[in-house]
């Protein structure tokens, strides 16, 4: 079994849900983010998020846009960030999915970037902008290389079309919680459990929620519908503020730890596979 199925076979025996931490690749630098990625893992973060900044990250808000701009204007590539994934494994097992647009790793070659990812360490894939029908150019190679490709699900999808997804999805399933970009808005309780019902009856593989998820009372409200919890925009906002200050992963990881600590004390794991 890989990292990411690993954890949350871990988790769900103790009855725990998952942290997945979003940050921006090269956002401040690729040293600073890999000292955050070490800082979040000691925190508690059970799963990483590694945003591949791009030029046109569509399905993000204003705040990890700029974020990508500012990680693009630094000098952060594909190569780049697979050299520091590379370096972060020499200390830490924590699960790495990168996540991004299709178009920077068809540019680096799609049977290259596969057998380089794996070699680095990435554990899986999250391709926005890649739906099932166009995945298999990429998944030729990135099944192949045992990288977990994270499918997303909305509030829009149907159920037929969920039976679809989650018949070839590999690791978790992202649940997006609100239909708009990264950021802007919160997503509502009552429509959370609804969809996990939902969701719950074509599949019994891991369910993630993210977008518009930023408080240690959200997390501690919606850990126990789900199997993991996403914060990103959050995260990234908490970055740029600081990006200057020397105390700036001490920062990130006390934040972290806090939400973190919100899921713990609620109570959460089992409740959710009984809602």
């Amino acid at each position: 079994m890989g990292r990411i199925r690993n954890t949350f076979t871990a988790l769900r025996n103790s009855e725990d849900t998952a942290l997945i931490a979003y940050i921006t690749a090269g956002d401040p630098n690729l040293n600073q983010t890999k000292n955050i990625i070490l800082g979040l893992e000691s925190a508690g973060v059970d799963i990483l998020e590694l945003g591949v900044p791009f030029s046109d990250p569509t399905a993000d808000g204003p705040i990890i846009q700029a974020a990508s701009q500012r990680a693009l204007r630094s000098g952060t590539t594909i190569s780049h960030i697979l050299e520091m994934i590379e370096s972060v494994r020499k200390f830490s097992e924590i699960p790495i999915v990168l996540f991004g647009y299709y178009n920077p790793i068809f540019i680096y070659g799609t049977g290259n970037f596969a057998k380089r990812a794996t070699a680095a360490g990435v554990d899986g894939i999250l391709v926005v902008d890649l739906p099932p029908e166009e995945s298999q150019e990429l998944r030729e190679y990135t099944d192949r290389s045992g990288l977990d490709f994270i499918s997303l699900i909305a509030p829009t999808t149907t159920t037929q079309r969920m039976k679809m997804i989650s018949k070839t999805a590999t690791g978790f399933l992202y649940y997006v919680s609100i239909t708009g970009v990264t950021g802007t808005e919160k997503p509502l309780l009552t429509d959370i459990q609804r969809e996990m019902k939902r969701i719950r009856t074509v599949t019994g593989m891991p369910v993630a929620v993210g977008f518009g998820i930023s408080t240690r009372e959200q997390a501690a409200e919606i850990a126990p519908y789900t199997d993991g919890i996403v914060i990103g925009s959050a995260l990234v906002r908490l970055i740029e503020e600081n990006r200057d200050r020397k105390n700036l992963v001490n920062i990130v990881s006390s934040y972290a730890k806090d939400i973190k600590t919100a899921i713990r004390e609620d109570g959460t794991g089992i409740t959710h596979r009984e809602a």
